[in-house]
């Protein structure tokens, strides 16, 4: 599972350049660069979410997504316990230590990914894959009471280039994330995950609806208008009262 993730700030405002005009950078296709590393370079170098994060000290520009979700949402608050799933490099994390003031100790964030990431402030790291037998009972003899009160996923599945198999990867690894979510979260809890448009989310949508008062789908601004990538944000977990 790879992530892209990062946050920091106040209030979930970003401090992107408001009025400050950015001059585009062109890359050129010299030194062996493909047309299509030349292309994700430059949209990088001209990203204005990119420039802010590097601005603000965050890990990517993944942070503004979480950011702008909860400023929408109002979901973390001080002294909850959460769990992020696939978190490297710790975007996700960075913004969820602050919110529940985990550096404070008053909340507890705890972090999960295969891939290894230098240590946050506030943040419990585990490097081992989400989708190992072990890893639930991991996560959970890492918490406070063995519960949780939110569960992010930014997670996306390695892909291979053929849509189709891609889009079934990512969709089954968004269904496990949600089938721990409810394993996991103490009634009223919040479920944020990452999901692309592809037709086949109905069976996350059902299972979603049955176990959380509201779900609805999310594009944060900071999400690249061109990208079938969206965010279902389930909240009100039912627990033992479930339908």
């Amino acid at each position: 599972m790879t992530n892209n993730k990062s946050g920091g700030g106040k209030g979930g405002r970003s401090s992107l350049s408001g009025g400050q005009r950015q001059l585009h950078t062109a890359v050129k296709t010299a030194n062996k660069r493909s047309v299509s590393s030349a292309r994700w370079l430059e949209r990088q170098l001209n990203d204005p979410y990119v420039a802010a994060s590097k601005r603000e000290g965050l890990r990517s520009r993944a942070a503004f997504k979480l950011r702008e979700i909860d400023a929408r949402y109002n979901f973390l608050k001080p002294g909850q316990r959460v769990i992020d799933l696939g978190a490297a490099p710790g975007g996700w994390s960075q913004v969820a230590a602050e919110r529940v003031k985990a550096g404070a100790g008053k909340g507890q964030v705890v972090a999960i990914d295969y891939l290894s990431f230098e240590s946050l402030p506030g943040v419990e790291i585990i490097e081992m894959d989400f989708t190992d037998p072990d890893a639930e009972d991991l996560l959970k003899s890492r918490l406070r009471d063995g519960r949780a009160d939110v569960v992010l996923s930014d997670m996306a599945a390695p892909t291979i280039g053929h849509a189709k198999t891609d889009h079934l990867r990512i969709m089954g690894l968004a269904e496990t994330a949600a089938a721990f979510a409810a394993d996991v979260l103490e009634p009223g809890g919040v479920f944020l995950c990452k999901v692309f448009q592809g037709g086949t989310e109905r069976d996350l949508l059902d299972a979603l609806k049955r176990d959380f008062k509201v779900v609805r789908h999310v594009k944060p601004p900071a999400s690249r208008a061109e990208s079938s990538e969206l965010y279902v944000l389930a909240t009100g977990f039912r627990g033992d009262q479930r339908d």
